[in-house]
């Protein structure tokens, strides 16, 4: 039975029509499903977006968000057998599976926790520290993001149809804005299986999530600066979206993730017989096969020394020869087929252009074992290594991406030559490079950084913790300049903000206060109520401060403190030496000292709400205390996060000054407050 994969549009499902197009089994060749509608109404879908997805989402803080993103993951858990059975079609294996389908669970899983870990439990986002613009600070300044008022329009390939959309949409919905999610139509029935069950979680508010099964239509020319389209795919249809008239007339953001002639270096000091050596051809098997290839991560160039050559082009030959190429749903298949027999097509044409300048050392199209699927009906091809001999005159090595299992050996003179033929790639998603020494790692970076948007360093000794050459990680950037397209995605919090407003915000303490609900110093204080340390979370207020009265600082207080702890630091113990430091006017107190006496002064003894200290935070010391000067402390609430359904933390802004007012230290106090009185 064929597949009728539908869309999403506006609150309901469109099957497909008249315009749809037939879609292969990578295995075997037959039909398995359909998707496009000629007349779908993309102009109703972003007007939806906009209308109701927006202030659905909007009406939600940070952590209301990534409570929901978690809840997806855990729900999309309970189901991800249904989008592996599924997914077998597209040619992956139970091994990919980890990668597309338990990659985007995870990544949905990071996002969740940095919200609530790294954003505020409220609707707008302070980036960034105060700023004060005037010399009294009666007039700051703060950097503040906000959610677009569009959509986020995210057109995907069909390599990856659950880790693609995932991680577009984790972050668009952390932020606050609504998906239109275009999955290549190759690979768009499993999207279409992840898009449902997120929809009949219930979980997700009306309008956030929409399905384009098929053509895009004329959506991109609905868009306006408010909307985002985030593209995976090739260059050329990068640039043929990209050059729209209509998103260069309206600055529609667009961030593109396209073609990336990634490549791996093997240092000198990795020479065959180390473990290093034997990582290298793991890692290069591994990006070789995974996924038939069909990564945009994939390593295309494989750069050793010289005298190395032989040795990688027999060992990956070698652990080559044992891929198990077949059937993806057998066990013991170590590769699927290619996504489609024209990708197949795609990626011989682009041997054939490999061939004019580098040998074929293994791996034949015409004359491989595939086990459980017939080869001629299927999209199958085996993993074929070139090697050139001259990578410093050939060209099409690092200007031709063969999208598929298919990588070039070549060597290099020294650490300037390899990073030389790093760059020759004009922009890469990754480069990794393989090296116990520090001194290389730093050169390469130096000299090849700007040219990729990771660089990932290994040996023996990160090994088992590394996540590999080809895993972007959602806490880390993904993208790259140049060839890989000149845009970013993931990076944890730096993710959301490609779909958040910066501003910046002028005006009086009060005001900023009020925007960004963080008290900021110079706004208003509210004194003369109970003991702040008696009242719980949700009674405490920001601004509700306590002054403590003065403590005077003995030369006995510092001496004893000295020999109590052993800090007989010589600025505390020695007037002549303390005179002679430019930092004091002689003996003065340990900081840490001036800590303990300020906590003496504002901690109300008894059992109450403050059920922990958790931590100081932004400490700065500005000014010595000598014997016999006074201390007095200025204690107020500056934030407030929920943590837990019992309590959350209370962020307090602390200053010392001492007998003549002058601040004499600063820091802010973190402390875990019940909700409710014990």
């Amino acid at each position: 039975m064929t597949i009728n994969v539908p869309s999403f549009a506006a609150g309901a499902w469109v099957a497909p029509d008249s315009g749809a197009r037939p879609i292969a089994c990578a295995i075997t060749g037959d039909v398995l499903a359909q998707a496009g509608n000629a007349t779908l109404d993309v102009g109703a879908m972003h007007a939806y977006a906009r209308e109701v997805g927006g202030p659905n989402l909007r009406k939600l803080t940070f952590h209301d968000r990534a409570r929901m993103l978690k809840a997806l993951a855990l729900h999309l858990t309970q189901h991800k057998q249904a989008l592996y059975d599924l997914s077998f079609h597209t040619g992956a294996t139970q091994a990919d599976h980890a990668f597309d389908i338990d990659g985007g669970i995870g990544t949905m899983f990071v996002f969740a926790a940095k919200g609530r870990r790294e954003m505020p439990d409220d609707h707008i986002y302070l980036d960034g520290e105060l700023e004060q613009l005037g010399r009294t600070g009666s007039f700051m300044g703060q950097h503040v993001c906000v959610p677009r008022l569009g959509v986020g329009i995210h057109i995907n390939a069909y390599n990856f149809p659950v880790w693609g959309m995932l991680e577009k949409f984790a972050p668009t919905f952390l932020a606050g804005v609504p998906s239109i999610v275009k999955p290549a139509t190759a690979s768009c029935y499993v999207t279409h299986l992840c898009v449902q069950l997120m929809l009949d979680s219930g979980i997700l508010p009306e309008g956030a999530l929409q399905l384009i099964s098929g053509g895009v239509g004329d959506l991109l020319t609905r868009t306006n600066a408010q909307d985002v389209v985030s593209f995976t795919g090739s260059a050329k249809t990068a640039l043929m979206l990209r050059a729209t008239p209509h998103l260069l007339e309206n600055a529609v953001s667009f961030v593109s993730e396209q073609d990336s002639l990634n490549a791996s270096v093997l240092g000198p000091d990795a020479a065959p017989g180390t473990p290093e050596f034997d990582l290298f051809i793991k890692e290069a098997h591994r990006e070789m096969t995974t996924k038939a290839g069909q990564k945009c991560t994939a390593i295309r160039r494989i750069i050793a020394p010289a005298a190395h050559v032989d040795a990688v082009i027999d060992a990956l030959s070698a652990r080559l020869s044992k891929t198990r190429i077949g059937d993806p749903r057998e066990k013991d298949t170590r590769m699927g087929p290619l996504v489609s027999t024209s990708q197949r097509d795609d990626v011989l044409e682009k041997v054939a252009l490999l061939r004019t300048q580098a040998e074929r050392v293994h791996g034949n199209p015409d004359d491989f074992t595939v086990h459980g699927a017939d080869a001629a009906k299927g999209a199958f091809l085996p993993p074929m290594l070139f090697h050139c001999a001259d990578p410093d005159s050939a060209t099409h090595v690092h200007d031709t991406e063969a999208f598929g299992p298919v990588s070039t050996v070549m060597p290099y003179r020294d650490t300037a030559h390899a990073t030389q033929l790093l760059n020759r790639g004009k922009g890469s998603l990754v480069a990794s490079v393989i090296t116990r020494d520090g001194a290389l790692a730093r050169e390469i970076v130096m000299g090849a950084a700007a040219w990729h948007g990771r660089l990932y360093f290994n040996n023996a000794n990160s090994m088992a913790e590394s996540t590999g050459h080809g895993a972007p990680m959602p806490h880390m950037v993904h993208g790259g300049p140049g060839r890989a397209g000149g845009g970013e995605e993931l990076g944890g919090i730096r993710g959301v903000m490609h779909y958040m407003q910066r501003t910046a915000i002028q005006g009086s303490p009060d005001i900023l206060t009020a925007v960004g609900r963080q008290w900021v110093p110079g706004a208003a204080e509210h004194t003369g109520g109970p003991h702040p340390f008696t009242r719980t979370y949700h009674e405490l207020v920001l601004g509700e401060t306590l002054y403590t009265p003065a403590r005077k600082v003995t030369l006995q207080d510092i001496e004893t403190f000295a020999h109590f702890t052993g800090d007989t630091f010589y600025g505390h113990m020695d007037e002549e030496a303390a005179k002679a430091n430019p930092f004091f006017p002689g003996r003065v107190a340990h900081g840490y000292l001036l800590l303990s006496f300020a906590a003496g002064l504002f901690v109300q003894p008894d059992p109450g709400p403050v059920l922990a200290n958790t931590g100081l935070a932004n400490l700065n010391f500005m000014k010595p205390v000598s014997p016999d000067d006074s201390i007095k402390v200025r204690l107020t609430v500056k934030k407030k996060t929920p943590r837990t359904e019992e309590y959350g933390q209370v962020r307090w802004h602390v200053t010392v000054t001492n007998q003549d007012d002058e601040v004499v230290a600063e820091y802010e106090l973190l402390t875990m407050n019940a909700y409710e009185a014990g």
